[in-house]
């Protein structure tokens, strides 16, 4: 059965290579980033049903105009993934500049943040629906020099594992670790490593069926795929 998925963070690396394998599957992808021409590249590749928008998930405002849009259009979705993140420059902690520490956790805290609040409200009345927030190892587990990054990815466990327990039966919310990944975002942390392990393309092959398959009964479990 056709799905209506919404992807934060859709131009480039898991995003992109999503929105890939879901439209393969039949469903209808709405999807979102901060690059115009990734964006546009999206509207070209992936014509309607599927949609896309630049918006960036740091501003409250522009999320709440785009959602308000997209349930005018399409409804609530079946399944929401909270995928928009940035990467720290690696560095010890005291030496990350405090902008830097501020746009990690604009996009990868408040953007998730922001994105639920302005979908969930919609699923909650339908009472049904499954979130996924994107995690990481670096979310369960720490290294030196991506703290900002790891506190970002703790932050999305406690708070998806919070929101778990206030959904109403027949929702879930589940902080998904994708695994490792040849992104950009890997070789910004680990250069020389990153290209040992699979690209993004071959990870949706896999990744795409597991995130169709949660449900209700896979509310408030952190996920892996493996």
């Amino acid at each position: 059965m056709a799905k209506l998925i919404i992807i934060t963070g859709a131009t480039r690396g898991l995003g992109r290579a999503l929105v890939s394998a879901f439209s393969r599957g039949g469903h209808t992808i709405i999807g979102c980033g901060r690059s115009d021409g990734g964006v546009r590249a999206l509207r070209d590749n992936f014509p309607a049903p599927h949609a896309f928008a630049q918006v960036d998930v740091t501003d409250a405002e522009a999320v709440r105009k785009w959602s308000l849009n997209v349930l005018s259009k399409f409804g609530p979705p079946d399944l929401l993934i909270n995928n928009a993140a940035l990467m720290n420059t690696p560095a010890p902690l005291w030496e990350v500049p405090t902008d830097e520490f501020g746009s990690i956790i604009d996009v990868n805290v408040k953007g998730v943040f922001h994105v639920i609040r302005a979908f969930v409200p919609a699923m909650v009345k339908r009472k049904s629906g499954v979130i996924v927030n994107l995690s990481s190892g670096w979310g369960r587990s720490t290294s030196p020099e991506v703290a900002p990054y790891c506190a970002t990815k703790f932050a999305v466990e406690g708070l998806t594992l919070a929101l778990a327990q206030e959904l109403p039966p027949g929702m879930a919310a589940i902080p998904l670790n994708p695994g490792i990944i040849d992104t950009d975002m890997l070789r910004q942390a680990w250069e020389e490593g990153a290209s040992s392990y699979r690209k993004p393309d071959e990870w949706a092959k896999q990744a795409a069926p597991f995130l169709l398959n949660l449900s209700a009964k896979d509310n408030g479990r952190p996920m892996t795929v493996c």
